[in-house]
């Protein structure tokens, strides 16, 4: 084996095990939704979540690598449809390791139905969204044809194709959905409906840490040169980032230090640093990840004073966040790691305005095609299950677990608090 056919290998093995820490960040999503909503609902996130990394994964085979990657035009490709052949092995790593970005964007739009949404109506909008939503964005920005890339966007490994288009789908839902029983009160009073499990939403923030690793550091695509090691350094250092300034900041407001912010801090920080990890000094990742941080506070308290009921925090997170991620490279970007990695350099290193224009375009384009696309799907989803895309109040006050699945995630709990909800009269 010549040198060269031995990195194409080390490379390759480098790719799967990052996709399967892409795959694994799946694991901290349970984790995270669940233990963020109450306990008659969580089984119904832990089984929704695994059926929709099948619905990603065969969506994505049969059209969405096609309509991203294959040849066609700037908008959509139009090849490589079914993809797959014993006799590309190398393709078929790559494909892997994309269709687990696919499964990510669309686990982040199943926030939007979190605690109230029909269980039918997710799998056909999950469909939908897999097939015209998610591939066109990742076509327009990551593909060689794509009109944004050609146009030098940056973004790395996400924060616009795969966080930003699955929280705008995310607010569509909760738009249509409305906001569920009892969370806003008629004087306008937000009511506390509080998850069930701090201890599984911070394990699950920590699996989402490492499998970051896996989205940001493996999208360098190789070992060669160990640029990965100094992607993985941003990534931590702006997670920690956010989790410091998110606690000090709901800290400093609240006069309390509370845990479920603190937690979206580490992942606003990851989401913010996962457009630019590629293209900041590190010093410029801290500052990224403490912002990302910082915004998640205030941006999850504005969606409740709008009434825009966000149970997983979908769009403070993943939406918000995700928006200053991707214009951060306009900012801070480098001369050399821009050229290195495509685009031009940022604001605070000379670049003038050029590359932040073109953030700029790509977050307002592609947050209304995703977020118009996803509207208008599920305004169709709605027809095709019975004009709503909500359970009834009678089965959301009994909870999805046992209203769509017939048993509870935790069967001997549950009955438990609702013996004493009776007697209490609560």
């Amino acid at each position: 084996m010549s040198g060269d056919e031995a990195l194409v290998l080390v490379d390759n093995l480098w790719l799967t095990v990052a996709a399967v820490l892409v795959l694994l960040m799946q694991g901290g999503f349970i984790l995270l939704e669940a233990g963020s909503t109450r306990m008659k609902n969580a089984g119904h996130i832990a089984g929704k979540t695994i059926f929709t990394v099948g619905v990603a994964s065969l969506v994505f085979w049969a059209v969405g690598y096609g309509f991203i990657y294959g040849e066609g035009n700037a908008i959509i490709g139009l090849s490589n449809f079914f993809y797959g052949s014993a006799a590309d092995g190398i393709g078929s790593v790559d494909f892997f390791f994309q269709l687990t970005f696919a499964a990510i964007a669309l686990t982040i739009a199943f926030g939007g139905f979190a605690e109230r949404g029909k269980l039918a109506a997710y799998a056909i909008f999950a469909v939908l969204f897999s097939a015209f939503v998610y591939p066109l964005v990742a076509h327009w920005i990551w593909s060689d044809q794509g009109w944004l890339a050609d146009l030098g966007k940056q973004d790395f490994a996400g924060s616009t194709v795969v966080h930003l288009t699955g929280a705008m789908a995310a607010l569509a839902a909760t738009i249509l959905l409305k906001p569920r029983l009892g969370k806003y009160g008629k004087n306008g009073k937000v009511n506390d409906l509080s998850g069930h499990n701090q201890v599984y939403t911070a394990l699950g923030v920590l699996i989402l840490w490492v499998g970051w690793f896996g989205f940001n550091a493996g999208s360098t695509g190789g070992l060669d040169g160990a640029f990965f090691g100094f992607v993985a350094l941003n990534t931590q250092l702006a997670a920690g980032a956010g989790t410091i300034a998110a606690l000090f900041l709901v800290w400093a407001m609240s006069g309390k230090a509370d845990v479920p912010t603190t937690l979206n801090g580490a992942l606003a920080g990851l989401v913010a640093i996962t457009a630019s990890c590629a293209f900041v000094d590190p010093w410029a990742a801290v500052v990224i990840g403490m912002i990302g941080g910082l915004i998640v506070v205030v941006s999850m308290r504005m969606f409740d004073k709008l009434k825009i009921d966000d149970p997983i925090f979908a769009l403070s997170v993943h939406g918000v966040a995700g928006v200053w991620g991707t214009l951060s490279t306009g900012f801070f970007a480098t001369p050399e790691l821009a050229a290195l990695n495509g685009g031009r350099a940022g604001l605070f290193y000379g670049g003038g305005f050029d590359q932040l224009g073109v953030q700029a375009l790509s977050v307002v384009v592609c947050a209304a095609f995703a977020f118009g696309a996803s509207y208008v799907l599920l305004l169709l989803t709605k027809s095709l299950v019975g004009g709503t895309l909500r359970v009834t109040e009678e089965e959301e006050i009994l909870g999805l677990d046992m209203s769509e699945h017939g048993s509870y995630g935790y069967p001997e709990n549950v009955q438990q608090e609702q013996e004493r909800s009776s007697k209490t009269g609560s």
